[in-house]
């Protein structure tokens, strides 16, 4: 499965209108791909509105680059947004690919977005670790997604849902209490080069 994550920074007070836009784009008759994640950021870099689209192939995924680009209105935002980024994803080979929350069951709101850098080498060795890991790592929280980068620095980038903050803090400190996180060895494997961002879902998000 393939991914598209894309960040727009907003001005303040638009993320309404710009995620219904959104919306529309990724929902028209010539689109590629399906909206499957519409956030915006609650703690992180501010004013910016998170997009994940999927794509069953990488052809799908280009052609729909291409669309973007050419859009004289990207994602239905053009005169809204003051930047926008768009990156390619491979999700790793033995996850499931991402559903809607009606679907899969998985929900928030509340959405960490953690990235980090892999060292040269490492890109097959954490996806072997993650497969290993991941499922004892699941009984506290649900991974939506971990997904391998095509363009820009070796990287990854993974997603997990938590009903509450709290919660988040409590998953986090029983993984490491009974061992099970993070993956034993994993990090050798990674850069120093981490970020996480908490995003809330909008009103037209798949995943709630």
């Amino acid at each position: 499965m393939y991914y598209e994550l894309a960040t727009m920074t907003l001005p303040f007070g638009t993320a309404g209108a710009a995620a219904a836009n959104v919306q529309a784009f990724a929902t028209a008759a010539e689109a590629k791909g399906e909206l499957l994640g519409c956030w915006f950021t609650d703690i992180g870099v501010l004013n910016q509105m998170i997009v994940l689209r999927g794509f069953a192939n990488e052809q799908d995924l280009l052609a729909e680059r291409e669309r973007t680009q050419h859009s004289a209105s990207p994602f239905g935002c053009g005169e809204i947004f003051q930047s926008l980024e768009q990156h390619s994803y491979q999700g790793f080979p033995w996850m499931k690919p991402v559903r809607p929350s009606a679907e899969s069951g998985i929900s928030g709101p509340v959405y960490e977005i953690r990235t980090y850098g892999i060292k040269p080498g490492g890109v097959q060795p954490t996806i072997d670790l993650w497969q290993q890991y991941v499922p004892p790592r699941e009984a506290l929280s649900p991974c939506v997604v971990a997904m391998v980068a095509l363009d820009g620095p070796l990287r990854f980038t993974n997603i997990w849902s938590y009903p509450t903050l709290d919660a988040r803090s409590k998953a986090r400190a029983d993984a490491v209490a009974q061992g099970i996180w993070p993956p034993k060895g994993g990090p050798a494997h990674l850069t120093t080069a981490m970020v996480s961002t908490i995003a809330l879902p909008t009103a037209v998000s798949p995943l709630k």
